[in-house]
């Protein structure tokens, strides 16, 4: 089992910039594909981006493209979500995900993935 903490949620205006860090502990930090999801109230969540194992893979939701960056740092146990030219809409609930992968595929569905953290808050001003 793999436990995962993010940090880094806060107000920004739009517009700026933010970036969220992920910390992974309990297993072997590279064997595990990474991502991060976003929700608002009643709404389901929904996926961001993600990064393989050895990090040469990278996939992102249309929304966030062009804009956020996910990338991880094997020896810190620690995966980053470089948020830039923040948008009202991109207000939400962070949650930081994991799954443990023998290769480099990378899922982009909330069922892909076993280990959750408990979210940090980004909250965007117009």
């Amino acid at each position: 089992q793999v436990q995962v903490v993010e940090s880094g949620g806060g107000l920004v205006q739009a517009g700026g910039s933010l970036r969220l860090s992920c910390a992974a502990s309990g297993r072997t930090f590279s064997n595990y594909a990474l991502a991060w999801f976003r929700q608002v109230p009643e709404k389901e969540r929904e996926f961001v981006a993600a990064i393989s194992r050895s990090g040469g893979s990278t996939y992102y939701a249309d929304s966030v493209k062009g804009r956020f960056t996910i990338f991880r740092d094997n020896a810190k146990n620690t995966v980053y979500l470089q948020m830039d030219s923040l948008k009202p809409e991109d207000t939400a609930v962070y949650y930081c995900a994991a799954r443990y992968r023998s290769n480099n595929y990378v899922g982009g569905t909330v069922a892909e993935y076993d280990y959750w953290g408990q979210g940090t808050q980004v909250t965007v001003s117009s």
